[in-house]
């Protein structure tokens, strides 16, 4: 399907999903008033009309990951500062990449594309219950060189890496919610005290990663930019969490500059706190 066509489909979607169906519009609603209470009920409006419009765009571009050409997806989804994190690669220096659930994370899977060749690839993910829609999504997300390794199977899989000292890259959505009995660790996070998940930072310092933050921008319809940040010399040498709050505040950051791309359907603050702090 032509790009023209598919947001063609994407508009007329957005419609039933919106106005029809109403998928998750409360959740959507509570989730940008409580995160932006300094800004008006017309602006939260726009800001979610904005979103639910981007969400059908993000799902529908993720559908072409399985064809699209490895050309076609490097024009759309450009990462900048490669030079940074090749050289390190270069030097035999393991990378671990932070991101959120912002902007079309799937097309992500296509970091390998601008890394050295000699790299191995990763992202971590949570498998599907649907058999069907696991191999499915599995197929999309490899597509471009990238190994999907699930959660629970990170440090077998990091650990083996590293006693066969292969060189590696591997991507954490990071902003996943804990479940209520596993909130042991809570930051500010748009304007709530958020329960966060610490175990990227655990497996970053015990083996000496380096640690990037993937900042991503939408230039424009169908085209996005991720820049890699340095988030610190030496994670290891930080303070316990004081990495994950990097992450957070680099993340608020990037959230606060095209809200409308974050993933507000999702009910990321059922175990938090509102609060008047900000990262």
């Amino acid at each position: 399907m032509p790009f023209r066509v598919l947001y063609a489909l994407s508009d007329g979607l957005f419609y039933v999903l919106y106005y029809l169906i109403g998928y998750r519009r409360k959740i959507v609603r509570r989730n940008l008033t409580e995160s932006f209470p300094e800004k008006g009920e017309a602006e939260i409006r726009r800001i979610e009309k904005q979103f639910y419009r981007f969400f059908m765009d993000m799902i529908l571009e993720s559908c072409k990951l399985a064809s699209i050409s490895p050309e076609e997806i490097s024009r759309r989804m450009r990462f900048k500062n490669t030079e940074g994190i090749n050289a390190m690669l270069r030097q035999g220096k393991s990378n671990v990449v932070y991101l959120g659930h912002y902007g079309n994370w799937e097309w992500v899977s296509s970091m390998p594309l601008c890394l050295e060749k000699n790299m191995t690839g990763a992202q971590i993910y949570h498998k599907l219950r649907n058999a069907n829609m696991e191999r499915l999504m599995l197929h999309i997300r490899e597509r471009m060189g990238s190994a999907c390794v699930e959660m629970h199977k990170t440090a077998r899989y990091i650990t083996n890496l590293v006693n066969a000292r292969k060189v590696s890259v591997t991507g954490f959505i990071a902003d996943q919610s804990p479940k209520k009995s596993e909130s042991r660790y809570f930051l500010p996070f748009l304007n709530h005290m958020t329960p966060v998940l610490t175990g990227t930072e655990k497996i970053t310092k015990h083996y000496g990663f380096e640690a990037w933050y993937l900042d991503v921008r939408r230039v424009r319809r169908g085209y996005y930019e991720a820049e890699f940040v340095l988030m610190h010399d030496n994670p290891k040498a930080l303070p316990d969490y004081e990495l994950t709050a990097l992450y957070f505040r680099h993340l608020e950051q990037t959230i606060r500059r095209q809200p409308e791309l974050y993933l507000w359907t999702h009910n990321r603050f059922k175990h938090a706190e509102k609060s008047d702090c900000k990262v």
